[in-house]
């Protein structure tokens, strides 16, 4: 709960579409096409060019009826303290979809889910 209770205790400000901060997140009465909401430390840091254009993202696609739009790259939160996600590690990227050295796939499975095989390291007999 320690990285949720952080989250939660961010005060996050609503962006509108001319780039200024409007209030508080959650007050937009646009449900359709709601403001970009961000946290406050976050928006303050951005120039008011950088919120108007993820603001503006966040309502072209809430007209096209989409309802989680990315932040703009200027805009993205980068790290739990700031209520981002965490990166992924360079080991994780290099073997995504690939068997790493050292495991073999074990005989059996992967005959029901033929992408669901389970890896195993070591010898299998």
């Amino acid at each position: 709960m320690g990285e949720l209770k952080k989250w939660r205790e961010q005060n996050w400000v609503r962006i509108g579409s001319d780039g200024s901060i409007k209030g508080p997140c959650g007050t937009s009465k646009d449900k359709k096409r709601p403001d970009r909401c961000l946290p406050e430390s976050k928006a303050r840091s951005l120039t008011k060019a950088e919120r108007k254009a993820t603001a503006a993202k966040k309502k072209r696609a809430g007209s096209k009826g989409q309802k989680v739009v990315k932040n703009t790259k200027a805009a993205t939160v980068t790290n739990m303290a700031t209520g981002g996600e965490p990166s992924t590690t360079k080991a994780k990227r290099a073997f995504r979809g690939k068997t790493p050295p050292g495991t073999v796939v074990a005989r059996g499975c992967g005959v029901i889910l033929e992408n669901k095989r389970k890896k195993t390291k070591g010898s299998v007999s």
